[in-house]
């Protein structure tokens, strides 16, 4: 498949960067997909209609979601309880966009119009002060999500890749489609970690709320 095949198939992508495909990035997935190593049913952000879209690009008929990569669902922003930050920096570490500003041992935030909903953050913050807010209810896939807000993500990452790259953090070339996809028993420990987080984070807050009167 020639490289504008491939970018096309890239631009039919929500550029979020979430690696729940199972590849480092949107980049990645759409390289494997054109060189026929990779199925079009593996974007959950994208949902469906994500899947229609690759489907009619490659050809192919249209599939469910695998659901060994998640489900579609509405699009989240990640929150940080800011009382509970210790300004580690390990989310901005993962940040695909740069969307959480902070500095080491300093409270951090999150930039809500460039959070993409990756959700990369959340298992790797050691006090669970990341939680995930639903800000599209009733909508989900390309429903919650616009070609614009893609378009910003991807400028968002690549701006990212850039400054690491001149920083000496992240290899050169940009384009990682000849990177590996991600273990599957790396998706399934970060999936758990999330669990893990997301249900330590409810506990957490609700100790934290005043106790009623008998």
């Amino acid at each position: 498949m020639t490289r504008m095949q491939r970018d096309r198939l890239l631009d039919a992508l929500p550029q979020t960067q979430c690696t729940r495909c199972g590849y480092p990035d949107c980049a990645g997935y759409a390289a494997a997909m054109a060189d026929g190593s990779a199925d079009i049913d593996r974007c959950p952000p994208g949902g469906a209609e994500g899947v229609r879209r690759l489907a009619q690009l490659l050809g192919r008929d249209e599939r469910p979601l695998d659901p060994e990569c998640g489900s579609e669902s509405p699009r989240t922003l990640a929150v940080i309880d800011e009382a509970w930050c210790i300004g580690c920096t390990r989310c901005l570490e993962v940040c695909p966009t740069d969307a959480i500003l902070g500095f080491h041992k300093r409270m951090h935030t999150v930039i809500e119009a460039h959070c993409t909903g990756c959700e990369l953050c959340v298992p790797v913050c050691p006090v669970d002060c990341i939680g995930l807010e639903v800000v599209t209810p009733g909508l989900s896939g390309w429903a919650a999500w616009s070609q614009k807000q893609a378009d910003h993500a991807r400028q968002r990452y690549a701006a990212r890749r850039r400054r690491l790259q001149a920083a000496g953090a992240e290899p050169s070339p940009e384009n990682t489609s000849t990177q590996a996809p991600v273990p599957a028993d790396a998706d399934a420990d970060a999936a758990r970690k999330r669990r893990i987080v997301e249900a330590a984070l409810a506990r957490a807050r609700a100790a934290r709320q005043p106790a009623t009167p008998d």
